[in-house]
């Protein structure tokens, strides 16, 4: 057998794990009352043999005389003289006992001679009759009622009936008149019947006691009735100790008997609430025995058949735990103590008390040798191992450590069994190790050891014993090195728990993370993580973890604790991928930020992060039928909460480059969703979002996904896609299923301009078009069809795969699939020799724009625009410079449609000619920078929506160093901020060129549309307040007189506000002359 750790030498072990041989003679002995005779046992035998021997030759005349006399002087309360004793009856009864001539008889011995009398007497009339009057004697004081109680025991041996039948009635006629007189019972101490219930109390214990060989078929009986009187009567002290005394001697009768173990009796568990209810009444200071005996009277009692119920058996262990584990440190034991006029020794009386709480447990244990009882116990121990008070888990830490060494020791458990709540018990003591006290430390260590030793007994297995004995030698040599002690442990626990038990474990240690204790927090933490990166947890106890592990995260004080259960997610998620993944979806919904932290931590490593973000993307896909959903409840689709993680993680930093890597299949993935969602009829909510409203709602499904798809644009590098859908109103085209195809297209469209990932997302559009899902083929040949004007494509994929793969459509049953399969066949990009034959008619298109009026510019410039889209790739090399050249005039055409055609088709130009005329376009973007900076400002709505796109395309490709932060205001800003933040971005991007910005802006003074020309103000105020200085060192005079002629036609302007820039002006042109000297 495995001995457990020897104890830490600074916790010695005061207490005996089992209780001592005279723990029990304590209990007989001392009872309340005074002893019936002083005299030693051997003497006391022999008279009361010479008294029984006189009493039977006595006559019925001379017992009566007897009996009268012993009776008058109990009611005289006199004590009886022997010189005094007149009648020669009474002379001859003492005369065998030799008494010497003055001395006094107690009483307590005339009450014996009186039973001894009664008891010999085969008249039952005469005894009724005595035993009435003696019971008619006063129950004022103590010695009366043990003295009565004495005499009506030793009755009761020869006459049992007749006693009991007195008794019943006493108990009608006398108690039933005095209880219940006033519900306060007020003490009076001349009543003559008021503790006539204590009385009959002892009588009952008495007759129990003197009547062995007939009690066991009147033990229910007689515990009925001290049950009743206790129940009934008024709770003092007096009523305490008479009905533990009647209690004690009862179970002395029992433990005597011989057929007490083949007996049933149905009393019992009232009889112990009695015994339980004292316990609760006892103050919290402890200055007699009464606790101990009460508990020792409970161990005979629950030995008894039946064995006792378990709740019954909970309701004794809280209890007896309760009395004693409340009590004051032992420090402070005696300092509680009332005034006594003689004071006991406290911790003489603490530790019997103790010792029989001990009794008790080892009492139940032995009854019942499994390790489902031994849980069973442990349990009661559980809220005291947690309590705030120290002294308190103490007791607990000592009780414990006790009982597991007693069983250990001294009993084999017979029943194998794996009761789960053990996992939870090693978690409470093991939460003990780093406890203040060192004796709580010590016995709780010990105890942890004790337990795994019963566990392998029952196991039976040599490694586990290996491996504990290398334990406990560890612990005896290196008890410092604290890492590689519970490195041991966590090996021990799981190689010995149960799934169950483990689990338990587990979660004990998880809701102690919400602690105060840093230490205890630490210890839980670090153990948690030991159990997981040792293996030990098995695939059933993932979700069970998760679980309590997230509903202890808000409660989380310290932020290592935080980390390190990060970590254990880290690890849990590295073991069992797939299943935390499906756990922590099911754990809330996915906006719900306290989710979030599990998320981050499975981000630990690249590869993990990346098994999660392909787990989702698989979850995204699982879209049941319409027919087999439940359209009122679809947030259970599991397809909709991965939708909602996936949006979420797009804006947490710890996946951004997983997100990146896997942008293709989330980008597809999403695509296909919002098609599914509209084929559901789940659409509602879609349009209600609004940008621009900080109130945090909860978004419809739909909008989700929609939100989901234009973040995984925004949070990723091609914010441009993002931005040129936003500008040109693209992302609303995913608001309505009728227009979903062409939101489609056009983001496809801009992302083969920006190269976005199109390698990637080609590849997946290809497998995608393979699939059985009609949604899939039609986002898949949307994006391929899109993908072949990119300038790039020819790179990834030769023209005989795309040929194989768009002819894939050509059969399909939906009719877009076939349409766009056929329009990709018809590309340039498949078909070479279109490229000249499209650049051919482009020049005679261009050849248009230089006749005086060209006819219907609106139609030329949309034929423009496809030719430019349908090159592609080849692009149009240097007619891109002419066209522009002829579209910037149009920038100021009358009709807003032209102006509007106009510069929508310049953006387009900017990126048709190729790298090889860039620097050309590039001077034509710059030129273009006032008009379209003004034209923000333009009076139709659409042109200005159309200025935004084509003035970022320019900073693009101008390659401005604020470009994400330009787009921001180009979509959102508003007021007079965001026009001067655009203003900063423009003139900080151009340095040097304020003069050129200037000279651009004069000609706009005189433009037919007012926004313009007020626009047109303020910027050129701005720019001579702001850059005065730049423009003195470039400005010449003829710049100055052409600047004073432009402003002078203000001069008269009917418009006020035109007046006053004039005047404004003036005084920066007069500064500048002074500067401007050539």
């Amino acid at each position: 057998m495995v001995a457990a750790p020897s104890d830490d030498p600074h916790c010695p072990q005061w207490r005996s794990s089992c209780l001592s041989p005279t723990e029990e003679q304590e209990q007989d002995n001392g009872q309340p009352g005074r002893a019936i005779l002083e005299e030693p046992l051997k003497d006391r035998l022999l008279q009361e043999e010479a008294l029984v021997d006189k009493i039977r030759t006595m006559s019925v005349l001379e017992k009566n005389v007897v009996l009268d006399t012993i009776h008058h002087c109990i009611k005289e309360q006199t004590q009886l003289i022997w010189k005094e004793v007149a009648d020669t009856g009474i002379q001859e009864l003492l005369a065998p006992l030799n008494l010497e001539l003055k001395q006094p008889l107690e009483k307590t011995f005339l009450f014996h001679v009186f039973g001894l009398i009664l008891r010999e007497t085969t008249d039952q009339e005469l005894v009724r009759r005595h035993l009435a009057d003696l019971l008619e004697l006063s129950h004022q004081s103590s010695s009366q009622r043990e003295g009565i109680a004495a005499t009506i025991g030793i009755a009761s041996s020869s006459h049992l009936q007749a006693v009991w039948a007195l008794l019943e009635h006493l108990g009608r006629t006398r108690f039933l008149r005095t209880a219940f007189m006033s519900p306060e019972c007020p003490p009076d101490p001349d009543r003559h019947w008021r503790w006539v219930s204590s009385t009959c109390l002892l009588c009952y214990g008495q007759m129990a006691l003197h009547a062995p060989e007939q009690i066991l078929p009147w033990v229910d009986n007689i515990i009925s009735r001290m049950v009743y009187y206790f129940s009934c009567s008024c709770y003092d002290n007096i009523l305490k100790t008479s009905f533990l005394s009647a209690a004690i001697m009862l179970t002395k009768a029992l433990r005597q008997e011989d057929g007490t173990q083949s007996y049933k009796f149905t009393q019992i568990p009232d009889l112990i609430q009695c015994l339980l209810r004292i316990l609760q009444k006892e103050p919290n200071f402890l200055a007699t025995l009464f606790r101990q005996k009460v508990i020792l009277v409970i161990v005979k009692l629950s030995s008894l058949r039946p064995s006792l119920k378990p709740m019954v058996k909970s309701q004794i262990l809280q209890t007896c735990l309760q009395t004693l584990f409340v009590l004051p440190p032992g420090e402070k034991l005696k300092s509680c103590l009332p005034l006594l006029d003689l004071a006991p020794d406290v911790m003489a009386l603490y530790k019997k008390s103790m010792q029989a709480l001990d009794l008790l447990l080892q009492s139940f244990l032995s009854e019942n040798k499994s390790m489902d009882e031994m849980c069973f116990l442990l349990q009661h121990m559980q809220p005291w191992l947690q309590s705030d008070k120290s002294h308190e888990r103490k007791r607990a830490a000592q009780t414990t450590f006790l009982l597991l060494q007693y069983t250990v020791d001294y009993v084999t458990l017979t029943e194998e069994a794996t009761p789960s709540l053990l996992g939870h018990q090693l978690g409470l003591l093991v939460l003990l190790w780093r406890d203040k006290d060192l004796v709580t430390r010590s016995h709780s260590r010990q105890s942890v050891y004790l337990l795994l030793q019963l566990l392998i007994q029952q196991k039976g297995s040599t490694e586990q014993f290996i491996l504990l004995n290398k334990m406990k030698n560890f612990e005896a040599k290196a008890r410092r090195q604290s890492e590689m002690k519970c490195y041991n442990v966590v090996k021990a626990l799981n190689r010995s728990l149960t799934v169950a038990q483990h689990t338990q474990l587990i979660l004990t240690l998880l809701e102690r993370l919400g602690s105060h204790s840093r230490p205890q927090c630490d210890l839980a933490s670090q153990l948690l993580l030991l159990l997981l990166e040792d293996r030990g947890v098995k695939t059933e106890q993932v979700a069970e973890i998760l679980q309590g592990l997230f509903q202890e995260l808000s409660s989380v004080v310290f932020k290592g604790v935080l980390q390190t259960m990060m970590k254990v997610v880290t690890v849990l998620g590295t073991q069992y991928t797939q299943e935390t993944v499906e756990v922590i979806l099911s754990l809330c919904h996915p906006s719900e930020r306290q989710v979030l932290p599990l998320w981050k931590a499975l981000a630990g490593s690249s590869r993990l992060a990346r098994r999660v973000l392909t787990l989702l993307y698989a979850k995204l896909k699982l879209r049941p039928a319409g027919e087999l959903l439940r359209l009122s409840q679809p947030e259970e689709l599991i397809s909709l909460l991965a939708l909602g993680t996936i949006y979420e993680l797009l804006y947490t930093r710890e996946y951004k480059a997983t997100v990146r890597w896997a942008f293709a299949g989330i980008l597809v993935g999403l695509l296909t969703q919002l098609r599914y969602l509209f084929e559901l009829g789940a659409a509602d909510g879609i349009s209600d979002y609004e940008e621009d409203v900080l109130e945090v709602r909860p978004l419809s499904p739909c909008r989700t996904c929609l939100e989901a798809l234009k973040g995984l644009f925004w949070t990723t590098s091609y914010w441009e896609v993002f931005a040129h859908l936003k500008l040109l109103q693209g992302w609303e085209l995913f608001e309505h299923l009728e227009t979903y195809t062409e939101g489609v297209t056009l983001l496809a469209r801009a992302m083969a301009h920006y190269d976005c990932e199109v390698k990637a997302v080609l590849g997946q559009a290809v497998i995608s078009l393979k699939s059985s899902e009609e949604r899939d083929n039609i986002v898949a040949i949307l994006i391929i069809t899109e993908f072949l004007n990119s300038q790039d494509l020819t790179q990834y994929v030769s023209r005989r795969t795309m040929d194989s793969v768009l002819s894939l459509g050509l059969n399909h049953p939906n009719q877009l699939v076939r349409a766009m399969s056929l329009k990709g066949l018809s590309s340039t990009l498949m078909h070479p020799k279109k490229v000249v034959l499209l650049r051919g008619r482009l020049a005679g298109l261009l050849d248009r724009f230089g006749k005086p009026e060209p006819k219907d510019l609106m139609g030329l410039m949309e034929i423009l625009g496809d030719i430019l889209h349908h090159l592609g790739t080849q692009g149009v090399g240097a007619a891109s410079l002419k066209m522009a050249q002829h579209l910037l005039p149009l920038f100021e055409d009358e009709q807003a449609p032209v102006r509007g055609g106009a510069i929508s088709l310049f953006g387009d130009v900017l990126h048709s000619g190729g790298m090889k005329y860039r620097p050309e376009l590039k001077t034509f973007a710059f030129q273009a920078l006032v008009p379209l900076l003004f034209h923000l400002a333009d009076p139709c709505p659409d042109v200005a929506m159309n200025t935004k796109l084509t003035f970022l395309r320019c900073a693009i490709l101008l390659k401005w160093e604020f470009r994400k932060e330009l787009f921001g205001k180009l979509a959102w800003g508003h007021g007079l901020g965001a026009e001067n933040d655009i203003f900063i971005y423009m003139v900080e991007s151009n340095f040097g060129s304020y003069h050129q910005f200037l000279m651009q802006a004069l000609h706009y003074l005189a433009s037919p549309h007012r926004n313009l020309r007020r626009t047109a103000m303020k910027f050129i105020g701005g720019l001579l307040h702001d850059y005065f200085t730049d423009l003195c060192f470039s400005l010449k005079k003829g710049d100055l007189n052409v600047l004073r002629k432009h402003v002078e036609v203000l001069r008269q302007d009917p418009d006020s506000m035109s007046r006053r820039f004039y005047h404004s002006v003036l005084e920066d042109i007069s500064e500048l002359s002074q500067f401007v000297t050539h």
